[in-house]
């Protein structure tokens, strides 16, 4: 021990404890909830057997059990609908508004400054505002559909099954927009000006000069933006809690937030854990995928 504490005040095992210390705390925080997780779900734990170390080991059980409900099938869909959606739409208006901001016009860095308030705000606060928006009788949207002709009543977002999902999946592209922006503004501000140049001269017009040097220059980082969008999307929870309550009917409900549920309101944390054993699955690829494309970036 005197050795090792020795060598760390000479220097020497400095780089060692810089690593070891953060890892250790992350590890313990992290690693031990994740194991604990894992084990539950291949276990029969209810309400009284959740403080014991005396729990049945029921193998897949609960994965069989858990894929054989009536329920799991409609909450997988609306999971894949809810982050394929979302991560679409964050994208494709974050890069727009990414190139917009390229053009460095008078204003343009406070303007992208006001586009950041959305994504600070707590999603607690963000699903409250967004039931006052989306509200059915009173709701800003529903006004501004009907002056616009779009409709001619009121949709009532939260509470009819057709639009309740999709209640949600507006207010979290809203959210996660402007951390696409940003993400994908630094990517651009990246592209040497050289290679626009060089191209108009040719006679290369804006959309070939987007297909043939912004998209090739930008590929590492929508890979990362898209990676980091799937694992923001599939851990995503306070919208559901604040709008919609996964109702009705599940017609709105997802993977994150039927975990829960299960737990939480119907006491059954085996199917709780095996769901979240699954989202992670998909958390880990994604988490896999950003790394590579940031690994990718940096050799670049």
């Amino acid at each position: 021990m005197k050795k090792i504490l020795s060598s760390i005040i000479d220097g020497k095992g400095f780089d060692i404890a810089l690593v070891a210390l953060p890892l250790t705390f992350l590890l313990t925080l992290s690693g031990i909830p994740l194991v604990y997780n894992v084990l539950m779900s291949f276990q029969q734990v209810d309400l009284f057997s959740l403080g014991t170390f005396g729990r049945p080991f029921v193998g897949f059980k609960n994965y069989t059990e858990l894929f054989a409900q009536l329920e799991t099938s409609p909450i997988l869909l609306n999971t894949a609908l809810f982050v394929s959606a979302s991560i679409a739409g964050q994208f494709v208006i974050g890069f727009g508004l990414a190139l917009f901001f390229w053009m460095n016009f008078p204003g343009a860095s406070w303007m992208r400054g006001l586009f950041l308030v959305s994504w600070v705000m707590p999603g607690l606060v963000v699903g409250a505002i967004w039931s006052w928006i989306l509200s059915g009788d009173f709701g800003v949207l529903n006004f501004f559909l009907r002056e616009i002709g779009v409709t001619d009543g009121n949709i009532f977002w939260r509470s009819d099954p057709h639009y309740s999902l999709w209640a949600v999946i507006i207010a979290n592209i809203w959210l996660g927009t402007s951390f696409n922006m940003i993400l994908l503004s630094v990517g651009l501000s990246g592209i040497p000006k050289d290679l626009y140049e060089t191209a108009e001269l040719d006679g290369a017009n804006a959309l070939q000069r987007f297909w043939t040097i912004t998209l090739p220059m930008m590929r590492a980082t929508i890979g990362a933006v898209i990676a980091l969008g799937l694992i923001f999307t599939l851990q995503q929870f306070d919208l559901f809690a604040a709008i919609t309550s996964g109702g009705p009917h599940n017609s709105s409900n997802v993977t994150q937030y039927w975990a829960w549920e299960l737990s939480f309101r119907q006491y059954d944390f085996a199917k709780g854990a095996t769901i979240s054993v699954i989202m992670i699955v998909f958390v880990m690829f994604a988490s896999i995928v950003y790394v590579r494309s940031t690994r990718h970036e940096v050799r670049g």
